[in-house]
């Protein structure tokens, strides 16, 4: 604490920057006098960081780049924490006797992998007391604006705006459709509405003057010849045309997920035992549960030696003969190494019940090397799963890229599922590479990537993702009873 007061706060923040250490950031501070994001900005792109040793036009360009990074970062919230400030909303104003409904809608209900604000829609007969109460939240940084309907505030946590609209019992559903959104979405629903000669908006949908359909969304799609449509499938991706059809997809429910790919345990960088993660994951209602520790390159990461995989092997088979209710299955995230070949050699790699292959270096490659990587990763006959296929990091760093045509085609070729890494950080694959991979005959697989026993709640996350890409139970390997799991690992 003492150091931080000592220490200007814009340098602090210059150590968000991807690339940009504390020897760097010192030496930039000593010569320059910079110690702040904006300064740091201007100088680079002045070309004055150039006069500090190790700092070429290239090296100002990534810190040019890293800055817009933290700056797009700063305009979106990741769904995790986005959740967590609405749930506090939502759960003060719950208790309020006059709270007759209440529901959360914009991006977050469409559950958007990142959200800009937060819009929380109330039924109540007395909007005024509900106002006083939301605006007046321990957790309220500061009030925007207060009124008889509408008050914006922003939340201390994230600093993120936080809006609620008091609406009318009868017009509920479609206030609920309207700020639900997309906006995309809203314009083709109106355009619907409009050919079969009714009026849309927040209020109901009228035929004249007459309000013919507003208390739930239900009736309002019905109204117009449509099939309900969920909420993740709102950006006019042609959900409205299937809709039409009636031929949406019965997309992805939590309640089919039978176990999760991708979790480490105390062996490498996990918190847990091999024992305590089947436990959990049996109290979750799995039927299986993946522990991928690192391979042994990833030292930083406790990655393990081939020694200690055959004493890890040994445990788990003792702990799948102690537990009933749960299998454990032995799995490795190996490394996909910079020339292609894995980190583990194949003698070692067959011991495995699930073999998951990641890249963890070497971002900056060209696009056809780290395609090349991953192609070669598919092709290994012990590889299952590609784990965070594009490598990205909300607010730290964007994702690689790579030819995802060469992608699906040899993971399709050769069995392989591509991860969605439900960790918050990650999501990764999106939910546009879900749907692209599903049409192309590629399946997926959803993994955790927990470190501790409280982050195997994270499936949620993955299965929102696999939701908004239109993916079905058949297009999830974790929907498999074990039986046909185990057949599926022997490809």
């Amino acid at each position: 604490e003492q150091l931080k007061k000592e220490t200007p706060p814009g340098l602090l923040a210059m150590l968000q920057i991807p690339g940009l250490g504390p020897k760097t950031i010192k030496l930039i501070y000593e010569r320059l006098k910079i110690d702040s994001l904006s300064e740091l900005e201007e100088a680079a792109h002045k070309g004055r960081l150039r006069s500090v040793e190790g700092i070429r036009e290239k090296t100002e360009q990534n810190i040019l780049k890293g800055i817009d990074l933290i700056k797009k970062g700063g305009e979106r919230t990741p769904i995790s924490l986005a959740q967590d400030v609405a749930n506090n909303f939502t759960r003060e104003l719950k208790r309020l006797r006059e709270v007759q409904k209440i529901e959360v809608a914009g991006s977050l209900r469409r559950r958007k992998e990142t959200v800009r604000d937060v819009d929380i829609l109330i039924v109540s007969a007395n909007a005024k007391k509900v106002m006083e109460r939301f605006t007046h939240l321990s957790f309220v940084k500061e009030v925007i604006a207060q009124g008889e309907t509408k008050s914006s505030v922003i939340s201390q946590a994230n600093n993120m705006q936080v809006d609620l609209r008091v609406v009318q019992k009868d017009s509920f559903g479609s206030a609920l459709l309207y700020f639900t959104g997309s906006k995309e979405f809203n314009i083709k629903l109106r355009q619907r509405a409009i050919s079969a000669g009714l009026k849309i908006n927040e209020y109901g949908v009228f035929r004249k003057d007459k309000n013919v359909a507003s208390k739930t969304e239900s009736e309002i799609f019905n109204l117009l010849g449509l099939q309900y449509i969920p909420p993740e499938l709102r950006e006019d991706r042609g959900e409205i045309e299937l809709a039409q059809k009636n031929q949406l997809p019965l997309i992805l429910e939590g309640g089919d997920i039978q176990g999760d790919f991708h979790v480490h345990s105390s062996y490498s960088d996990g918190k847990s035992s091999i024992e305590e993660v089947a436990l959990h994951a049996r109290t979750m209602g799995y039927s299986y549960i993946g522990i991928c520790d690192h391979s042994q390159g990833l030292k930083v990461a406790g990655g393990l030696s081939e020694r200690t995989v055959y004493k890890k092997l040994e445990e788990i088979k003792k702990v799948n003969k102690k537990l009933k209710g749960i299998k454990v299955l032995c799995g490795t995230e190996v490394d996909i190494l910079s020339n292609g070949t894995l980190d583990y050699k194949d003698r070692l790699l067959k011991e495995f019940d699930l073999v998951i292959a990641a890249i963890h270096v070497g971002f900056k490659q060209s696009v056809p090397q780290l395609t090349k990587r991953i192609v070669s990763a598919c092709k290994n006959k012990y590889v299952h799963i590609i784990a965070h296929p594009t490598g990205r990091l909300f607010g730290v760093r964007p994702p690689y890229e790579v030819n995802f045509e060469e992608v699906y085609e040899a993971a399709k070729d050769n069995n392989v599922a591509l991860e969605i890494n439900a960790f918050p950080q990650r999501l990764d694959l999106s939910d546009l590479h879900c749907m692209q991979a599903a049409s192309k005959g590629v399946r997926l697989a959803l993994g955790t990537d927990a470190h501790q026993l409280s982050q195997m709640g994270y499936m949620s996350l993955g299965v929102d993702v696999a939701r908004r890409g239109w993916l079905q139970k058949k297009d999830i390997v974790n929907t498999f009873s074990y039986e046909k799991l185990t057949r599926w690992l022997k490809k």
